[in-house]
């Protein structure tokens, strides 16, 4: 006995879009897993080079768009 052949080509094509659809997740992943890990790099640099200008400038609050920067006010005091 054998199931019809219409039915046998719906069932090979939805198991081979299964198949594509696992091949395509298994990739997303990987990529995910890459950003992730580039993720975590840059956010280590940034916190390097944080620290480096705190050490060189003390607390300070950095204008991204010039580059100019402001100390916190202390009891008052710049």
């Amino acid at each position: 006995m054998k199931i019809e052949e219409q039915e046998l080509e719906k069932i090979k094509s939805d198991f081979n879009k299964t198949e594509q659809m696992a091949m395509q997740i298994a990739s997303l992943e990987l990529q995910k897993t890459r950003l992730m890990k580039d993720y975590a790099e840059v956010i280590e640099s940034a916190n390097k080079t944080r620290a480096e200008l705190e050490e060189k400038y003390g607390p300070i609050s950095i204008d991204m768009s010039d580059g100019s920067y402001t100390k916190p006010v202390e009891n008052g005091t710049v």
